[in-house]
C-alpha cells in the first residue's frame, strides 16, 4: 500500500519535552505551537481546551496532536483554583518541568513536545491538520514504553539518543496511525487526498522511479485527469505542486545514495533525474 511506503520512509524531528504537572483545579494556558505539538498523558485525568469555550476529557495514555497556531490549554479537576499563562516554553536541552498550582496536589501530568515528521522533505504528515486530534492510546502499553524511553534519552542524552528519540517517537506515531478515529482522518488532507486513487497513482508512480523524465503532463496523464485539473487538486492536497514533489523525492534518495554508496555526485544526480 502507497500510505505503508510513506510511513516506513518518514524522517522525525523531536525537540525536547516538557513536562507539565497540573495540580486539581489548575489550568495552564498554553502558546500557540510554531510547529506541531505533541501531548501525552502520562497520569492522571483532565481535559484539554480545544479553544475558550470547547474541550475535551483526556486521561492517562490518550494523545493529542495540536497543530501549528491552534489555541490549547489544559486543565484538571472540576473547579478552577488558578490559572497559569505560558508565552513560550524554553527549549532548552533536557526535560523541562512546569508545575501548575500546588505541587502535593497534582492531578495530571502531561509531557509535550514539538515534532517534524515529513516523508522525502515535501509531505508533512500533519500537513492540513487544522483541528486537535486527541486518540486514545491507553489500550497499549507499548506507546507509554516509547514516551518513557524517549524520556530517558532526553534527560541522558548519549551518542546516538537523537536517532533512537526519533525512532521512538515514529513508533508512537505508527500507534496513534492505528486508533486515529473517523474524524482524525477527515482532518488530514494528504491522507484523504491518498484515498483518492488518481493522486496514489502518481505518489506511487514518483516513489517507484524519481529518474523518470515526470512532467506536469505525464502525472497528468498517470492520473487520467486533465493537465490543470491535476495540478490543482495535487496542489492543494499536498500543499506542494507536482514537480516540486517530484525534486525533493529526487533530493531524498540523491541523499540516501551519497550516504550509503562511493558514487560521485555527478553519478548520483544522473540516477534520480537531475
Amino acid at each position: 500500500m502507497i500510505l505503508d511506503k510513506i510511513l516506513s520512509n518518514l524522517s522525525v524531528s523531536v525537540r525536547p519535552f516538557a513536562l507539565i504537572e497540573l495540580a486539581n483545579g489548575w489550568r495552564i494556558n498554553l502558546p500557540r505551537p510554531p510547529e506541531t505539538l505533541l501531548h501525552f498523558v502520562l497520569r492522571g485525568t483532565g481535559r484539554i481546551g480545544l479553544s475558550p469555550r470547547k474541550s475535551r476529557d483526556v486521561g492517562e495514555g490518550y494523545m493529542m496532536v495540536v497543530p501549528a497556531g491552534n489555541y490549547h490549554a489544559l486543565e484538571a479537576g472540576d473547579t478552577e483554583d488558578g490559572v497559569v499563562n505560558v508565552e513560550a516554553l524554553s527549549g532548552d536541552p533536557g526535560i523541562e518541568k512546569v508545575p501548575v498550582g500546588p505541587e502535593h496536589d497534582t492531578a495530571m501530568i502531561v509531557a509535550c513536545g514539538l515534532v517534524d515528521v515529513r516523508y522525502s522533505q515535501s509531505l508533512n504528515l500533519f500537513h492540513g491538520l487544522d483541528q486537535t486530534l486527541v486518540i486514545d492510546l491507553s489500550m497499549d502499553d507499548r506507546v507509554r514504553n516509547a514516551i518513557d524511553m524517549i524520556f530517558a534519552e532526553q534527560q541522558h542524552p548519549v551518542t546516538g539518543s537523537e536517532t533512537m528519540t526519533s525512532a521512538l517517537m515514529l513508533q508512537c506515531l505508527l500507534h496513534m496511525f492505528r486508533r486515529l478515529p473517523s474524524e482524525g482522518e477527515n482532518a488530514l488532507t494528504w491522507l484523504v487526498a491518498l484515498r483518492d486513487r488518481r493522486l496514489s497513482r502518481v505518489i506511487e508512480t514518483v516513489l517507484e522511479d524519481p529518474a523518470a523524465n515526470h512532467t506536469v503532463e505525464s502525472l497528468s496523464d498517470v492520473a487520467a485527469m486533465s493537465r490543470s485539473s491535476f495540478a490543482s487538486l495535487f496542489s492543494h492536497s499536498f500543499d506542494r505542486t507536482p514537480m516540486a514533489f517530484v525534486n525533493n523525492v529526487r533530493m531524498q534518495r540523491a541523499s540516501e545514495l551519497l550516504e550509503a554508496t562511493r558514487l560521485s555526485v555527478d553519478e548520483v544526480a544522473a540516477r534520480v533525474g537531475f
